[in-house]
């Protein structure tokens, strides 16, 4: 993980590079800790940018891995949501962005979804789940990682594990502190065993634009979907 450094940014879909590495994408609500986990796992201090305005940030960021420059994995830092002070219409946008994001991504190998376990998995999480769900059917790995965890006692912490693992619906929780390191070096190994599966049969053979000025395959045109197609309807975060 810290041979992570960053490839592009990219506003909408069509402007991400082509590739054929296992991408891993990480998402969640804008105060989750999104930003300072990607920062942890890479051990780079400012790789995620950290907005001092929670849900500001619009784009997908991709990051490349691998040693002396051969990109094997990729990991892709969503746009953060459920964010009040951020205009309705910038978060329906990226909202759907990110949604086909997930639902098209061909490469996409695993999620890693981020929560605060103090709140629990809200509403837009559940929505999030419902978005993934048809893929990790299919095979997609899922991670939900509660974040903060330093800020729990033992049996806070054992609570919101049995918790959300009932939520999780198969996927994988863990407990994770950037502050106490805990969960970082289990959850860094979990995150290349996905990215180098024993079973795979072939290698990439397709390389990855430095400059981010690749193009996608166009696939077939996704359907729309709105991880909160009402914001105001929904909970928002203190």
């Amino acid at each position: 993980m810290h041979t992570a450094r960053f490839l592009t940014t990219a506003p909408r879909l069509e402007f991400l590079p082509d590739h054929a590495h296992p991408e891993i994408a990480f998402v969640g609500r804008s105060n989750a800790g999104k930003s300072t986990c990607i920062n942890t796992l890479t051990q780079q201090k400012r790789l995620a940018f950290a907005s001092k305005t929670p849900g500001r940030t619009q784009s997908i960021n991709l990051f490349t891995l691998g040693k002396q420059g051969v990109h094997d994995a990729v990991l892709a830092d969503l746009p953060g949501y459920g964010y009040a002070a951020v205009p309705k219409q910038d978060k329906i946008r990226w909202q759907q962005v990110m949604a086909n994001y997930l639902v098209t991504r061909p490469h996409l190998r695993g999620v890693v979804l981020l929560c605060d376990p103090r709140h629990g998995l809200t509403e837009l999480d559940e929505i999030l789940l419902d978005v993934i769900r048809p893929r990790v059917e299919q095979g997609l790995k899922f991670l939900v990682l509660l974040t903060k965890a330093d800020k729990l006692n033992r049996q806070e912490a054992n609570k919101a594990l049995s918790i959300t693992r009932l939520q999780a619906g198969g996927g994988e929780v863990k407990l994770f502190s950037a502050l106490k390191k805990q969960g970082v070096g289990e959850v860094a190994h979990l995150l290349w065993q996905w990215t180098h599966p024993s079973d795979v049969s072939e290698k990439p053979t397709e390389g990855i634009d430095d400059a981010g000025s690749g193009q996608a395959r166009a696939p077939a045109p996704p359907p729309t979907i709105d991880i909160d197609p009402d914001p105001d309807r929904l909970p928002h975060t203190p």
